[in-house]
């Protein structure tokens, strides 16, 4: 038996082998990122520009929601789970945080209105 190993062209040798960089979904993760970015410079846009209100707190909330959303489906690659685990999980957070945003506005409100009194 002798030592002297013969090793065909592309064949995998572990202590040779450089693997070859690919992109795993970086144009994905950058569309990811524009959008999340123009969102929140909408956010500033309309902070700074609307006085504040319950509309402005409303649409701060949903565009929460929105970035919240893609951050789930693209970061923790919800996307690619079947559709109904996707709602399973993405609609009761959804309904949850919109019903106790609904009570913090609702008990602001309250707050406000009964100083008056």
């Amino acid at each position: 038996m002798s030592n002297n190993h013969s090793h065909t062209q592309g064949e995998y040798i572990p202590e040779t082998y450089i693997p070859h960089a690919e992109s795993h979904g970086t144009k994905s993760l950058w569309r990811t990122f524009w959008i999340l970015l123009l969102i929140t410079v909408v956010d500033f846009i309309i902070y700074f520009a609307a006085d504040a209100s319950l509309f402005r707190n409303i649409v701060f909330v949903a565009f929460g929601i929105v970035k919240a959303v893609l951050i789930v489906g693209i970061f923790m690659h919800l996307n690619y789970e079947a559709k109904f685990l996707r709602y399973m999980i993405v609609l009761p957070a959804i309904i949850f945080l919109s019903y106790l945003v609904w009570l913090l506005l609702l008990e602001g409100n309250y707050v406000s209105i009964a100083k008056y009194f």
